[in-house]
């Protein structure tokens, strides 16, 4: 039983034809918001006391993730940017903290509460002038909300 326990808290990860196990309710949300989502992965995690879907998908040629609520609720989101369309005080943080550092990926966080969309943050993919890989969220402020390495 313990093993079994195990095994149901640990997130459970699926390439895009496992889609179908995805909830109803879940989908039903994805596509509501995101009507030509092609799902790319997505991992069922227990967050606090629910159960969480975290969905990549694209729509076109951008990524996306979701973050949705086993009934349906979407918590967040987050859309793939580009460095020129990141804000001046997020840019300056960034270049402060790893100034040599190579940004690799540029996701936009929005928040969804009460069922509005609000700006939350910057989760930046940064390759620094050591060859490591960090991965650092920033406010839209430019505040450092969570850095995943160290400055070299």
């Amino acid at each position: 039983m313990i093993v079994l326990a195990g095994f149901l808290t640990a997130p459970l990860v699926m390439q895009a034809q496992g889609a179908d196990r995805i909830p109803q309710r879940v989908m039903e949300a994805l596509k509501a918001k995101f009507p030509s989502a092609e799902i790319r992965t997505w991992a069922r995690e227990r967050e606090e006391d629910f159960v969480v879907y975290d969905i990549e998908f694209r729509q076109g040629v951008q990524k996306f993730e979701a973050d949705i609520k086993e009934d349906g609720t979407i918590r967040n989101w987050e859309r793939q940017i580009s460095i020129t369309d990141l804000p001046g005080a997020v840019r300056k943080a960034v270049d402060t903290k790893y100034p040599k550092g190579v940004l690799k990926e540029i996701m936009a966080i929005t928040a969804v509460k009460d069922g509005k969309d609000t700006p939350e943050g910057y989760e930046i993919v940064i390759e620094t002038a050591g060859k490591k890989e960090v991965e650092i969220t920033l406010a839209p402020n430019g505040k450092l909300m969570e850095d995943s390495g160290k400055q070299e």
